[in-house]
C-alpha cells in the first residue's frame, strides 16, 4: 500500500537529508511542530522505509579516493543466473559506488571510485574484469564532477519534476 506524503513529511524529509544529525527539537522547530508529533513522524517515515538509512557523506579528496571513472559492462549472457551472479559479486567491490543495470548499448555502467589511475588499473583487472559474465568493458575518466547529490527533493506540493 503505497503511503501520501504530506507538506510536513516533506519538509522533515528535506531537513533530514540536508542534516541527518539534526536533534527532534531542533527538527521540530524547522518543521513547525512539537517534538512528539515530529518523532512519531520520523519514526513512522523509518518503519515504512521511506527513511532507508542515515549516514556520513565523506569528502573524497580528503579520504585520498577522489579518482572517480565510469565503466561500461557487457555481459557474455543476460539470463536470471548470470545477471544474479554478477549483481551479488559487484556488490562486494567497495570501490564500486555504484552499479546501474542499463537498457542500451552495454548491460551495466559502474561509478567507481579509487585513489588514482594505477589502482583502479588493478582493480579493473584484478575485479571488475572477473565478475561473472563479463565479456568486455569500456573506461572513462571522470574529468570533474559537476553535480553530485543523492538528495531528492521533496517539495510541499508533492510534485517531484
Amino acid at each position: 500500500m503505497k503511503r501520501v506524503l504530506d507538506s510536513i513529511d516533506r519538509r522533515i524529509l528535506n531537513e533530514l537529508q540536508s542534516n541527518g544529525r539534526l536533534s527532534i527539537v531542533e527538527l521540530a522547530s524547522r518543521v513547525h511542530l512539537t517534538k512528539t508529533p515530529c518523532s512519531e513522524r520520523v519514526k513512522r517515515l523509518e518503519k515504512f522505509g521511506v527513511i532507508d538509512r542515515y549516514g556520513a557523506i565523506l569528502d573524497p579528496a580528503a579520504v585520498e579516493m577522489n579518482h572517480v571513472m565510469l565503466v561500461h559492462v557487457n555481459l557474455v549472457k543476460t539470463n536470471d543466473n548470470a545477471l544474479e551472479d554478477f549483481n551479488e559479486a559487484v556488490k562486494q567491490i567497495p570501490e564500486v559506488q555504484t552499479c546501474l543495470m542499463i537498457a542500451g548499448p552495454f548491460d551495466y555502467m559502474l561509478k567507481v571510485r579509487t585513489r588514482d589511475i594505477a589502482h583502479f588499473r588493478e582493480l579493473l583487472g584484478e575485479k571488475i574484469g572477473r565478475l561473472p559474465s563479463v565479456m568486455q568493458t569500456h573506461s572513462f575518466a571522470v574529468m570533474e564532477t559537476v553535480k553530485e547529490t543523492s538528495f531528492i527533493e521533496m517539495r510541499a506540493d508533492g510534485y517531484q519534476g
